[in-house]
């Protein structure tokens, strides 16, 4: 496979992409609390992404699903998807947004606490954003992910 480098218009258009995903979990993170529903949650995400961004959530229609953005609750792991159920106090939750800008895209995701957080829902959380933060300093630092550390092996994070 060929990789094709990014012109620094390409490269904006992606930093910008990048940078209206954010935005919508940074909008939707005050409406995160115990009794809204996870298409509550999703419509008020598409309603920016639509008509505030003019962008276009990705996730909407992509082999048939029929939601703007994922949301995971507790021990689900990944894309589930928004429903009727509502947050309850103790609830983590992952929001998965996607969206579609002058034909690049922006995909993130982040966590949320529904309420203060129990012990092991927030150790659970902290380790893994040290672990995404670990990874990252390793590829900044030049290391191939091959290389990175191995938990089995040697201590990458202290659990």
């Amino acid at each position: 496979m060929t990789i094709k480098l990014k012109t620094a218009d390409e490269i904006e258009k992606m930093r910008v992409a990048g940078q209206l995903a954010s935005e919508v979990l940074d909008l939707i993170e005050p409406h995160v609390a115990p009794g809204i529903t996870t298409d509550e949650l999703n419509t008020i995400c598409h309603e920016h992404i639509v008509n505030v961004q003019e962008a276009t959530p990705a996730t909407l229609g992509y082999k048939g699903f029929t939601k703007s953005i994922c949301t995971s609750i507790n021990q689900q792991i990944c894309h589930g998807i928004p429903s009727d159920r509502k947050l309850k106090k103790n609830d983590i939750v992952n929001i998965d947004v996607t969206v579609i800008k002058d034909g690049y895209f922006g995909d993130t995701s982040r966590m949320y606490y529904v309420g203060p957080p129990q012990t092991h829902a927030r150790k659970l959380c902290d380790t893994a954003y040290e672990a995404m933060a670990r990874g990252i300093d390793c590829r900044l630092s030049g290391m191939h992910p091959s290389k990175f550390p191995n938990p089995q092996n040697k201590p990458f994070l202290n659990l």
